[in-house]
């Protein structure tokens, strides 16, 4: 090549040939201060480029060139500060033969005297538009010449003269070796100096097009070139105006090898970085990325033609709409590229560098000395750095977070930006997300693929997913996600329209509503997917991170952890927190009260989906599929598990215990119950729903209020299911727990289940009360604590395992089409008793002495009677209730419901004298004194179907029991004369008798004493002795008290006022006075009275003959009860008298004939 020979005007006339160029020039603006990097010589590619513009006198061309320029003359004189420029005749590029043709093809005329613009227009043709070879040739010899002749440093030193002065840094470079262009390139974005910039500015575009113009380029990547067959560095092998591509080509080999870790061709160190600081040059002007430009200089017109260049704002506004159906796909793959470079250096993007270079250097986000270069300028980290400093409160710029929130929208939009995802996710995206790249939605994809929906996920590919949501942070502006952004607008425009755009709280808003009317499918499930990931860490909620760091750092020790670490454990920090967030003060460290909402809020969410408690997911995945693989609907996982709580491996069963522990004390955790509850918890438990500590005090309210109308199915079943899962352990139940731990650890040890430490409690408390101690080992609160347990285990006879696991069968059996709850399964099994399995029998019997014993836990009892109990019995000891209820059976104010309700436990209490607690007591000396020989029968969990009450009541008619024994056999006399159904011996012996000739009485709804009165007056129609014996002690005990006989007392009220009002009831008593009274005939008795006793009197006559008495007691009660008992007694005294005188006479007799014999 010929050296340019020396001219002396030759620096001015190139400015002001470069000053005149094309008008595209004049449009940039100032650019601003890129990121130095270490000095090269020659080193700093192309814009380093020593750009000598100044006359080059003469351009050998290569020897296949046919033109032979001249030597090249002045072609204008540099005009600095002069208003009038001297003009000089030289070379121009228009006079050349191998270019005349393009150039007046392709140039405007006012342009051939400007070689720069001449150039400019040549190289920036339409793509279609070809130049000849030769032309090609001679315009890259020109700009060679120009950026490697050392005048062109002087040119630079004297347009750039005060800016030179100005910048320290470029006025100490060496000068003659190229360094001094290159400082000015690095800090063009500090130059004001208007010719200075602008000649700085357009000397970059020249070298831009070609990459072997970029100083110590090509000697840096001449074999990675060949290697990756970018392109030729030999002279007219190629379309030397296309040689952005060989750049290009680079480029993608780049992004290519962090993709792909099984590249042939690993790029070297220096080209790497060489290539790097290409496109860290070419970050302000598009124009400058020769490849991009021509790939999209359709698609800028068509989408950016307002635009201005400069500052990043083509790339910008080109990245925006880089998944336009409009846009080409040679444009969009371009861009990609780019976008890859950044994701691999911040700095590549121009105002990404320019917004935030303050901010990082201010938060030390490059000064790790633990992490290499390369991964301090990845765009991740950069955003993972500000992101934390946003967090914890500090102040980014506000341009910087602008650019950030542009990046991270960037990064969720497409996935083939982060490289790990595509090394380590591409077999996922091959068998599940193919054709899915556009919008986000490969990575939505990628996240319900992470989430299992889809089978299992390389663990790689998961921590990749997770490094990415981390570095986008959608969780503080959803907006970032454009998928969930596009699916959720209606939802957010409907449900969360009160809340401020962009705003963190949004998804929370979001999670509020899920699974409710308002929320939309696609919606829901793009959250889900979101949620995955976020839950996994909590910084990545901005409101929870920033309320709870301190307590974190406090109690969780997070200090120790870098904000970027990739250490920490999926979801330990959050898992810290909410085991802290329900401590009691007794108990030690506690979250402060901003923090525990919040923790109280995630809890809420996680509970929608067990896949967004990261613990849980993890120590109960083999569970989950081994119990609970068909469990998909919405919230039935984590019901899965607590059902199958026992099957449970360790791990599992932990972390289930522990978060049903937790939901014990604030049920509201349980957001789909919550939801299902809303009517039942607005009408009846407002008050404790809106208290900020719950302790139990709205699951208590909800299982008081099961059966109010306002209670909906879902709510019932819901609450039903918590209460089952207490019964697996009293943990379980918060205020239980607490009222009742120290009792347990001294009375129950290493007893779990909370209905075995209830039975051993309730025990306790039972053998205190019957010895009458002075002090009870139960204390006060567990006592009453334990009252409401077993009040509400009695509702539903699953909540009792050990009853519904014996009587399973029989429910199957007998009671299937009856539902659980409201104790009507129970009800079912008691009315059937007859029918039961043994065990099952044994168990309801049980079942029933202990509601015999405690009234109050009879749940239909109590519940039926309810108003009943409020009325009649206020006054009255729990103990009591069912006594007091029986008092006032017969009142006419007495609810009907009731009053059947009460003769069902009448009936129950008839049958066995055990389920007759104040008879058991009153009678405790007379039932073995007079009944051993069916207690010796008895066993003790199988009733005696009322055999010891006919017992007592025989002994009743000898009057042989003591006072309090007789005052209760007497009322169970009076209430089994009125009903049938209270004599269990009754119905046993003569069920065939009463459905033959009594029927239409025993169908009666009301029962008073019919049947009874049947069977009397078909005495000797009764065939069956049994039967008949039961009818006659019937009889006698009627002669007993008048009161056992409804019907003759009925008959005879008036008379008894009027004639017996003196005589005290019991012992036959009213019953002979009514007899004389008829036998008197100065006493007119009332008709039905007098025929009633007739009646009588003829049933006791035959009685008599039929039945004999079996002793002297039986005889002397049939004397004193008979019409004929004074003449009976008369006769029986006369007889003593004539007894008495025939034997004193015979004595008298004897004693004479005696003295005689001794006489003789």
């Amino acid at each position: 090549m010929q050296k340019p020979a020396d001219c002396p005007c030759a620096h001015s006339a190139h400015a002001d040939a470069f000053k005149t160029g094309s008008a595209r020039a004049a449009e940039l603006k100032l650019q601003p201060k890129m990121a130095a990097c270490g000095r090269v010589p020659l080193i700093l590619l192309l814009t380093s480029q020593c750009l000598c513009v100044f006359l080059t006198q003469g351009l050998k061309p290569a020897a296949n060139v046919n033109v032979h320029p001249p030597v090249i003359a002045i072609n204008r004189q540099l005009k600095i500060g002069a208003s009038n420029p001297k003009r000089t005749t030289g070379w121009k590029l228009a006079d050349e033969e191998a270019c005349r043709e393009d150039l007046t093809r392709l140039c405007p005329k006012h342009t051939w005297n400007n070689n720069l613009a001449v150039l400019e227009c040549l190289q920036d043709r339409k793509e279609e538009t070809e130049i000849a070879t030769d032309c090609n040739h001679l315009l890259w010899n020109y700009k060679l010449n120009l950026t490697t002749d050392p005048k062109f440093e002087s040119v630079a030193a004297e347009v750039c003269k005060s800016t030179i002065s100005e910048l320290r840094e470029c006025a100490d470079e060496e000068r003659g070796k190229g360094y001094l262009v290159s400082c000015l390139v690095d800090h063009r974005g500090n130059i004001t100096e208007y010719q200075c910039h602008q000649y700085i500015t357009k000397m970059t575009s020249i070298i831009f097009s070609d990459y072997r113009l970029i100083c110590g380029f090509m000697d840096k990547c001449r074999e990675d070139i060949n290697a990756l067959h970018c392109g030729s560095i030999t002279t007219g092998e190629k379309d030397l105006h296309s040689q952005g591509e060989v750049i290009a080509c680079l480029e993608k080999s780049l992004v290519r090898e962090v993709e792909q870790q099984d590249q042939p061709h690993p790029i070297k160190e220096d080209c790497k970085k060489a290539i790097m600081r290409v496109a860290e040059l070419s970050a302000d002007d598009f124009h400058l990325d020769r490849y991009l430009y021509f790939s999209c200089r359709a698609d800028r017109e068509r989408f950016c033609e307002n635009t201005q260049v400069g500052e990043g704002r083509v790339y910008k506004c080109l990245f925006n709409h880089k998944f336009e159906e409009a846009m080409s796909e040679k444009c969009r793959d371009a861009l990609t590229t780019r976008q890859k470079l950044i994701a691999q250096d911040y700095k590549v993007s121009y105002s990404l560098a320019k917004a935030c270079k303050a901010d990082l250097r201010k938060y030390r986000c490059n000064l790790d000395n633990n992490l290499p270069r390369a991964r301090e300028a990845r765009l991740s980290y950069l955003l993972l750095c500000l992101e934390s400093a946003v967090h914890r409160g500090r102040m980014v710029s506000g341009d910087c977070q602008g650019e950030m929130l542009e990046y991270r929208r960037m990064l969720m939009e497409d996935f083939s930006l982060s490289p790990e995802i595509v090394l380590h996710c591409r077999s996922e995206i091959e068998a599940h997300c193919s054709g899915l790249h556009r919008k986000g939605r490969t990575l939505h994809c990628l996240m319900r693929v992470g989430r299992g929906d889809k089978g299992l996920v390389d663990s790689l590919c998961q921590n990749a997913l997770q490094a990415l949501i981390q570095s986008a942070d959608p969780g503080a502006d959803y907006r970032i996600d454009r998928a969930l952004n596009e699916a959720c607008e209606s939802v957010i425009q409907t449900a969360c329209k009160h809340i401020r755009n962009g705003d963190p709280m949004i998804l929370s808003c979001l999670m509020e509503h899920l699974y409710t009317e308002k929320m939309v499918e696609d919606c829901e499930h793009r959250l889900l997917e979101l949620q995955y990931f976020i839950s996994r860490d909590w910084k990545l909620d901005p409101v929870l991170y920033r309320k709870c760091q301190n307590d974190a750092s406090r109690l969780c020790h997070t200090h120790g952890w870098n904000e970027t670490s990739e250490m920490m454990p999926p979801g330990a920090v959050f898992s810290c927190l909410y085991r802290h967030a329900y401590r009691t003060e007794e108990q030690g460290r506690r979250l402060t009260r901003d923090c525990k909402v919040e923790v109280q809020r995630i809890l809420h969410q996680r509970a929608l989906d067990v896949k967004l408690d990261p613990e849980l997911q993890k120590r109960c995945m083999t569970d989950l599929g081994k119990w609970c693989s068909e469990k998909t609907d919405t919230g039935q996982e984590l019901e899965c598990l607590q059902d199958h709580l026992e099957d449970l491996v360790s791990d599992c069963k932990d972390v289930v215990g522990n978060l049903t522990e937790l939901e014990s004390e604030d049920i509201q955790i349980e957001a789909l119950l919550m939801r299902a509850c809303e009517g039942v918890i607005q009408s009846h438990c407002h008050d404790v729903a809106d208290n900020q500590i719950d302790t139990g005090d709205l699951m208590e309210c909800l299982v008081q209020n099961k059966h109010q109308k306002e209670m909906n199915d879902k709510c019932a079943v819901g609450v039903t299911h918590f209460q089952l899962i207490q019964m697996k352990d009293f943990r379980f139940s918060y205020k239980f727990k607490m009222a009742c731990k120290e009792d347990v650890l001294k009375l129950c040890p290493n007893i779990k289940k909370k209905v075995d430490v209830v039975v051993c409690l309730s025990t306790t408390v039972r053998n205190d009360t019957l010895q009458d101690v002075k002090e009870q080992r139960v204390s006060l609160k567990c006592r009453k604590q334990l009252r409401v347990e077993e009040l509400e285990m009695s509702e539903d006879i699953r909540l009792e395992p050990e009853l519904h696991d014996s009587c399973k069968k029989d429910i199957n059996r007998l009671c299937s089409a009856i539902t659980f709850g409201n104790a009507q399964v129970i009800e079912c099994l008691k009315e059937n008793k007859q029918y039961l399995s043994h065990m099952c029998h044994q168990k309801v019997f049980k079942l029933q002495e202990t509601e015999m014993m405690d009234p109050e836990l009879d749940y239909q009892l109590m519940r039926v009677c309810k108003q009943m109990i409020k009325r009649f019995c206020t006054e009255s000891d729990a103990k009591n209730m069912l006594h007091c209820l029986k008092q006032n059976k017969n009142n006419e104010l007495m609810d009907p419901k009731c009053k059947q309700m009460i003769t069902k436990r009448q009936i129950t209490q008839s049958t066995d004298y055990r389920l007759n607690p104040v008879l058991r007591k009153a009678c405790k000396a007379d039932i073995p004194k007079f009944c051993q020989n069916i207690l010796n029968k008895a066993s003790d969990d199988n009733e005696l179907e009322g055999q010891v009450i006919s017992c007592l009541k025989l002994k009743y008619t000898d009057q042989r029991l003591s006072s309090d024994c007789e005052d209760q056999i007497r009322v169970i006399l009076q209430e089994s004369a009125l009903d049938y159904r209270l004599d269990p011996q009754l119905q046993l012996h003569c069920s065939e008798e009463i459905t033959n000739l009594c029927a239409e009485e025993a169908a009666a709804q009301e029962q008073t004493g019919q049947v009874e009165e049947c069977l009397k007056t078909n005495l000797l129609k009764l065939k069956r002795d049994a039967c008949k014996k039961e009818v006659l002690n019937m009889l006698k005990e009627s002669k007993a008290d008048i009161f056992v006989d409804p019907v003759l007392h009925t008959a005879c009220a008036l008379d008894l006022k009027h004639h017996c009002a003196a005589v005290t009831p019991g012992r036959g008593r009213q019953m002979s006075c009514l007899m004389e009274a008829l036998q008197d005939k100065r006493v007119r008795l009332q008709p039905e009275c007098k025929k009633r006793l007739q009646d009588r009197i003829d049933m006791w006559s035959y009685a008599a003959k039929v039945a004999p008495a079996e002793g002297f007691s039986d005889l002397a009660v049939q004397v004193m009860t008979s019409p004929s008992k004074n003449y009976i007694l008369l006769m029986i005294a006369l007889a003593v008298c004539v007894l008495f005188l025939v034997g004193l006479l015979c004595g008298r007799i004897i004693k004479r004939v005696t003295r005689e014999l001794k006489d003789r």
